[in-house]
C-alpha cells in the first residue's frame, strides 16, 4: 500500500517536470527498493522507436514572446518544488528501503546482478568511492539517469545525495562535447552519430532562441533511450545554440528528467501512474493556458497607420559607407541529404534597430577584401526570410535563407574553393553571435498591396527565392496582425526545387494549408521526380502552365503574381505565359504590359 505522503511526493515531482511537457510516458515495470533487485533487467523505461513530438508541446507551442527570463524562472520554480519532493520521498521511503536492504543481506539469498550494478561493481572494484562510481555512470552515453539514479539506491545512498550527484555526473561531459564538436576533424569522426542526432533533434524549432530552450530542455527532460544530455548536446550543437543558453537548456532538462526517473524508481506503478496523472492535468492546463495567451497576443506593434500604408517604408537606411552590424542568432541547414547542394537558414539578431517590411532584402558585406585589389567586398543582396517581428515576433531579429555557392571542378572531381561564393559560404558557416555587416532594407517592388484585403497573391519560387513569400505567409496565416486578421483572399505558392529533400520550409507551408485550405494553395515542381505533360523534366513554369486558366483569371480579377529566384527561370515562364496567352487570342505583350501598369506583375531575380 502506498503512503500518502509518497503519492503525494510522485504527484509534486510530476510537476517539477511539466516544464519539459509533451512526451508521454513508457509502460512502467514494478520496481521496488525494498529488495537489492532493484534494478531491473532492463532499463526502467521502454519506449517504442517513435520520438514525441516536442515540437507540438505546449510549452514549444506556446507564445514565442515568451522571454527567457520567464521561462528560466519557471524551471528554478518547478526544481525547487521537485526538491521539495523529493525531501518527502526520503522521509517517506528510504527508511523501508534500507530495513528492506537489510532483510535481503540477512536472508543471504544468491544475487543476479544488473547491468547497472555489474558496471558499479566494476568500478568499485578499483576502490573508487560510491559517489565517484555514481558520478561516473550518469556521465555515461546511453546509461545517463536512467542507469545511475537506481544504482544509486541499489547502493544504499539516500536520494537526497544520489540526485545531485548524478545530474552533476551527467552535466560533466556537456561542456567539452560542445567544444569538442567545433573541431572539424572531430565532426567528420562523429558524422554518423551526429547525423542520428540531426534526426532525433529535427524539430526542436528554428529561429527563436526561446523556442528552442524550451524545446531541448523538453527533449533532454525525456528519460528514454535515444534522448538524454549527450543526444542534447549534438542537437544545441547542429542548432547552432550559444553555449550558455544551451548548457542551461540541458541543465534544465537533466533536472527534470532526474525528478521523472527517482518518482517511478522509488514510488513503483502507483506513484508512477499519480505522477502520469497529474503530468496530464497540468500539461493540458498548460496547452490551454498557451492557445488562449496565443490568441490575445497581436503582432501589431511595427504597424503603419493604417497598417496598409507604405508612405513610410523604410528604404537604404543604413549603407556600405556606414553599415549596420547585427549578431548571429542561429544558422542551420534546412534540407535534406539528397538535396543539390546545402541551403541554411540564418536568423540574425538587429535589436529592434534595423526595421524593415515583407519583400525588402538586405544587404551582407562578406569580411576581408578581394584578392585582384585588395579593395573591400561588395555588398551581396538576400531576400528577407521572416516577417518584419522575425522568427520570434519579438520584432528584433530578421531570417535569411541562403544557399551555399560552390564550383564543381570536372577535372579535380571536387569542389574548386577559389572558386566558391564568398559571402553564401561566410553567412552558411557563422556561429551564433559572430558579426555581420548589413546594409539596406532595399526595394520595394516586391511589397504586398494590403489595401484590399481580397487580394489574391500567386507567388512564384525557385530555390531561395522563397524567402520573401515566407514572410508574407507568416504575415498573413501565423502571426497576429491587422493584415491577417483582414485578409480574406488567396494566397498561392507555387515552388521548384530538383527534389523532395531540397524543399523549403515544407512543415510550415503543410501547416498553414491544413489550417487555411481555402485562403491557401500549395504546389512544387520537382525537376528530378515529376515529369510535365509532354513528359519531360517538371520545372516552375511547367507547373504553373497546369494551372494555366486559373492563373490567367486570377490575374484578370486583379491578383497579383510575384517571381523570385534564379534569373534563369524567367525565360522559361515568360515563353510558356506567351503561349497560353496565344491560345487565348491575347496580345501577349499588351496583356503583360496592362499587369504592369496596373502594378499586378512583381520580378526579383538575380
Amino acid at each position: 500500500m502506498v503512503s500518502f505522503p509518497r503519492l503525494l511526493a510522485g504527484v509534486i515531482v510530476a510537476f517539477c517536470a511539466v516544464s519539459s511537457n509533451g512526451f508521454s510516458f513508457p509502460r512502467l515495470t514494478r520496481s521496488t527498493i525494498t529488495s537489492r533487485s532493484v534494478f531491473p533487467a532492463k532499463p526502467l523505461l521502454r519506449n517504442s522507436n517513435a520520438l514525441p513530438d516536442i515540437a507540438s508541446s505546449s510549452l514549444v507551442s506556446g507564445p514565442a514572446t515568451a522571454p527567457k527570463r520567464g521561462i528560466l524562472s519557471k524551471v528554478v520554480s518547478k526544481a525547487a518544488l521537485g526538491f521539495v519532493a523529493l525531501v518527502l520521498l526520503q522521509l517517506s521511503v528510504v527508511p523501508a528501503a534500507h530495513a528492506g536492504q537489510k532483510a535481503a543481506a540477512a536472508a543471504a539469498a544468491p544475487e543476479t546482478l544488473h547491468t547497472g550494478q555489474k558496471i558499479a561493481s566494476f568500478f568499485r572494484s578499483f576502490g573508487i568511492p560510491d559517489l565517484g562510481v555514481l558520478a561516473i555512470i550518469s556521465a555515461l552515453p546511453v546509461v545517463e539517469l536512467r542507469g545511475a539514479i537506481p544504482v544509486g539506491i541499489w547502493m544504499g545512498l539516500p536520494l537526497t545525495t544520489v540526485l545531485p550527484i548524478c545530474i552533476l555526473g551527467n552535466m560533466a561531459p556537456i561542456l567539452p562535447i560542445l567544444y569538442l564538436l567545433r573541431n572539424e576533424s572531430l565532426k567528420k569522426l562523429m558524422s554518423p552519430i551526429l547525423k542520428r542526432a540531426e534526426k532525433k533533434t529535427a524539430d526542436l524549432g528554428i529561429g527563436s532562441l526561446e523556442r528552442q530552450w524550451a524545446s531541448l530542455a523538453a527533449f533532454v527532460g525525456v528519460p528514454l533511450p535515444g534522448t538524454g544530455a549527450w543526444t542534447g548536446a549534438m542537437g544545441a550543437f547542429l542548432l547552432g545554440m550559444p553555449t550558455l543558453v544551451a548548457l542551461s537548456s540541458i541543465f534544465a532538462g537533466v533536472v527534470a528528467a532526474g525528478g521523472i526517473v527517482s518518482a517511478i524508481t522509488l514510488a513503483g506503478r502507483t506513484g508512477g501512474i499519480a505522477a502520469l496523472g497529474a503530468l496530464f492535468v497540468l500539461t493540458s492546463i498548460e496547452f490551454l493556458k498557451g492557445g488562449k495567451q496565443s490568441k490575445e497576443k497581436k503582432q501589431d506593434f511595427l504597424e503603419a497607420d493604417p497598417y496598409w500604408d507604405q508612405s513610410a517604408v523604410p528604404v537604404n537606411v543604413y549603407k556600405n559607407k556606414a553599415p549596420f552590424t547585427g549578431k548571429i542568432v542561429s544558422t542551420k541547414r534546412i534540407v535534406g541529404p539528397k538535396a543539390t547542394g546545402e541551403t541554411c537558414h540564418i536568423v540574425i539578431d538587429h535589436k529592434g534597430d534595423f526595421p524593415y517590411w515583407e519583400g525588402q532584402s538586405w544587404g551582407v558585406i562578406p569580411p576581408g577584401v578581394r584578392e585582384k585589389d585588395g579593395k573591400p567586398h561588395s555588398v551581396r543582396l538576400y531576400s528577407i526570410a521572416s516577417s518584419r517581428y522575425g522568427d520570434d515576433m519579438s520584432g528584433k531579429t530578421g531570417s535569411l535563407c541562403v544557399r551555399r555557392a560552390t564550383y564543381w571542378d570536372p577535372v579535380m572531381k571536387a569542389d574548386d574553393p577559389a572558386k566558391k561564393g564568398i559571402c553564401s559560404n561566410f553567412l552558411c558557416d557563422t556561429k551564433p553571435g559572430d558579426e555581420v555587416q548589413m546594409t539596406g532594407p532595399a526595394g520595394k517592388v516586391m511589397l504586398l498591396p494590403e489595401e484590399d484585403p481580397t487580394t489574391d497573391y500567386i507567388m512564384v519560387a525557385t530555390g531561395t527565392g522563397i524567402a520573401p513569400y515566407r514572410g508574407f505567409i507568416r504575415r498573413l496565416f501565423v502571426e497576429k496582425t491587422p493584415a491577417a486578421e483582414a485578409y480574406k483572399g488567396q494566397a498561392w505558392l507555387f515552388l521548384g526545387v530538383a527534389n523532395s529533400d531540397a524543399l523549403l520550409y515544407d512543415d510550415e507551408w503543410q501547416e498553414v494549408k491544413e489550417k487555411y485550405p481555402e485562403q491557401f494553395r500549395l504546389d512544387y515542381a520537382l525537376s528530378r521526380e515529376q515529369s510535365n505533360s509532354k513528359g519531360g523534366k517538371m520545372y516552375i513554369q511547367d507547373k504553373v502552365e497546369e494551372y494555366a486558366d486559373e492563373v490567367f483569371e486570377k490575374l484578370e480579377n486583379g491578383a497579383h503574381i510575384y517571381f523570385c529566384g534564379l534569373k534563369g527561370m524567367m525565360p522559361g515562364i515568360l515563353s510558356m505565359l506567351e503561349g497560353v496567352a496565344a491560345k487565348k487570342g491575347l496580345i501577349f505583350d499588351d496583356w503583360l504590359k496592362g499587369l504592369k501598369n496596373k502594378k499586378q506583375w512583381h520580378v526579383e531575380v538575380y
